[in-house]
């Protein structure tokens, strides 16, 4: 239901949001820990930017950085940078009579809603966050661990 480019985009937006604001990534780090192909990420990323999630720096020390902290990022800005939901305003099969929305497309755009209005209140932050007992979360999957000797 949702396309490749917007799990790619929330994959990248997760791991800059993990790396903490002082901390910017090169576009071969992100693609190499998030297992998203480089030449795709450079797109999303440049849609990223275009549409203020992200900022880029050239240079040495550059990179990419969240725009702003993530707990005022949410899915749905994420989501709407690189292909928003399509909503189904009109009879899809284009039939005149349908002046209003069948059930069947009434409720698949009901759906479409739901999942809206969930991006809409999910920040980044709380994708990430690690307080939750016994869960596996993204931020383990995203950020290398500092391994201790033994």
């Amino acid at each position: 239901m949702l396309s490749q480019t917007i799990e790619y985009a929330l994959r990248a937006m997760i791991h800059l949001a993990a790396l903490g604001p002082d901390s910017a990534a090169n576009s071969e780090t992100i693609s190499a820990r998030t297992k998203v192909p480089k030449g795709y990420l450079s797109k999303i990323l440049r849609d990223l930017v275009v549409e203020g999630l992200v900022l880029s720096q050239r240079g040495p020390n550059g990179g990419f950085t969240l725009a702003r902290p993530p707990a005022s990022i949410s899915m749905l800005d994420v989501v709407n940078a690189v292909g928003p939901i399509e909503r189904i305003k009109t009879c899809p099969l284009g039939n005149p009579e349908h002046v209003h929305l069948c059930p069947l497309h009434r409720r698949l755009d009901d759906a479409m809603g739901m999942i809206e209005r969930e991006f809409a209140r999910t920040s980044l932050a709380e994708i990430f966050e690690t307080s939750t007992p016994g869960r596996r979360h993204c931020r383990s999957l995203m950020v290398p661990t500092i391994r201790r000797g033994r």
